[in-house]
């Protein structure tokens, strides 16, 4: 008598064994790699793109604070122009102190 044919391996029962299920299981694990590498691409992208938004919200509030430092530069700087512009135009001069008098409100 023959001897009973042993039970197939686990790897024979799912067909890992032969080339072209081999074949198969190979692409199906590059395509999940794939999708996962896409879905962490997405994820850095997205925040990188946060990063960006926020850094770009920073650059505006510089820009602002620039604006504000360069008004009040040239609000420092006007007060010589007007005194120059009266002094050449309306011929207006600064007084001797011992003509100034002071006025007090009780």
């Amino acid at each position: 008598m023959r001897a009973p044919k042993p039970p197939p391996s686990v790897l024979e029962w799912v067909g890992i064994l032969r080339p072209q299920s081999l074949l198969l299981y190979i692409a199906l694990l590059c395509v999940l790699i794939s999708g996962l590498a896409v879905v962490r691409t997405t994820h850095v992208n997205r925040i990188a793109f946060n990063e960006l938004q926020e850094l770009r919200e920073a650059a505006n509030q510089f820009d602002v604070m620039w604006g504000q430092l360069l008004l009040e530069q040239s609000t420092f700087g006007v007060e010589g122009r007007i005194e120059q512009k009266a002094q050449e135009l309306l011929k207006m001069q600064i007084p001797e102190i011992s003509s100034i008098v002071m006025v007090h409100n009780d």
